[in-house]
């Protein structure tokens, strides 16, 4: 039986952009049960809410919301428990170093499945104030603007 290849998104976090500076992005493995695995393939989920912690060395997603599976029984998982990751121990040894300092917090990105294998896109992040996001706001507008511009002069 072959395995899908290539990358299928179940769910992003674009929000996580607009709310704070990535300076350094993680692939990570997520320890999942049955369930929640069809949930995702059914690409149902939500990073909205999540975070990521490190306890006692090891890597842990919290709030990350993965809906029952309509078709579990018994067998059903709880919708926000905490996930582990599986990250090499110099990556959590740099995300719990990091996150120590002021301003710091690991955010997921991306919810995806990798030639078959559920993975998450976690970002090292510092939030950012009001006056960055309307700073970054209008500089995208700028940008935009100014393509605009460009492309109606050469269309002329």
């Amino acid at each position: 039986m072959a395995k899908d290849s290539g990358r299928k998104l179940v769910a992003a976090n674009r929000k996580a952009r607009h709310d704070y500076t990535i300076e350094d992005v993680f692939e990570a493995g997520v320890v999942l049960t049955g369930t929640e695995v069809k949930a995702l393939r059914a690409g149902r989920a939500s990073l909205v809410d999540g975070w990521c912690e490190v306890e006692g060395g090891e890597a842990w997603l919290h709030g990350v919301h993965i809906p029952e599976y309509a078709q579990g029984t018994w067998t059903n998982h709880a919708p926000r428990r905490k996930r582990k990751l599986l990250l090499h121990r110099e990556e959590i040894d740099r995300l719990e170093s990091r996150t120590r300092e002021k301003g710091h917090t690991v955010v997921p990105l991306a919810l995806y499945f990798l030639d078959g294998r559920a993975k998450v896109e976690i970002a090292l992040a510092r939030g950012k104030k009001d006056w960055d996001k309307r700073q970054a706001l209008r500089e995208r507008q700028d940008n935009m603007e100014a393509q605009r511009a460009i492309r109606e002069r050469r269309d002329r």
